[in-house]
């Protein structure tokens, strides 16, 4: 993979984390944004009502200038990076999840500590969370009405 650009191995990672989200069971949302500001690059619900993200590094770069990356904490009960085969892993914290991708497939190689969320903090982020969906189904069902809902909806 090292002949893409970061941007379309963030792309790749990105769908391959995704596919992997749906053969578990979770129901992954793109580009979650967060009350903090920040936004997730995977947000996923998991069928027990668990909240996962996902954080997408491209390159070694990618990950080095983001000092952000700890905050998601706060945002879910399990933490994990999604990287490609290329990028070097002993970077990556031993706390946080791995997920590896490649060819379009991905494959969960670390399980992450897990610090479960307060309950006022889940229902938030559980009501943000399928809002987001909602809307962004709407918006494919009818682009001329999109920014009227969003709008009104107010997630994103």
């Amino acid at each position: 993979m090292s002949e893409l650009s970061p941007p379309e191995r963030t792309l790749r990672v990105c769908r391959a984390a995704s596919r992997l989200c749906g053969r578990l069971g979770w129901a992954p949302l793109l580009e979650v944004p967060l009350p903090s500001g920040r936004r997730l690059d995977i947000l996923a619900l998991e069928p027990d009502g668990g909240l996962t993200a996902i954080e997408v590094k491209s390159c070694a770069r990618d990950f080095q200038s983001d000092s952000k990356w700890h905050e998601y904490r706060d945002w879910c009960d399990r933490l994990y990076f999604a990287v490609d085969l290329d990028f070097p892993q002993a970077l990556l914290p031993e706390e946080v999840g791995l997920i590896v991708a490649e060819d379009g497939d991905a494959a969960m190689l670390r399980h992450p500590a897990e610090h479960k969320l307060a309950p006022a903090r889940r229902r938030s982020l559980l009501l943000r969370y399928a809002r987001l969906a909602a809307g962004r189904l709407q918006g494919m069902l009818d682009p001329a009405g999109a920014l009227e809902l969003r709008a009104a909806l107010r997630v994103e």
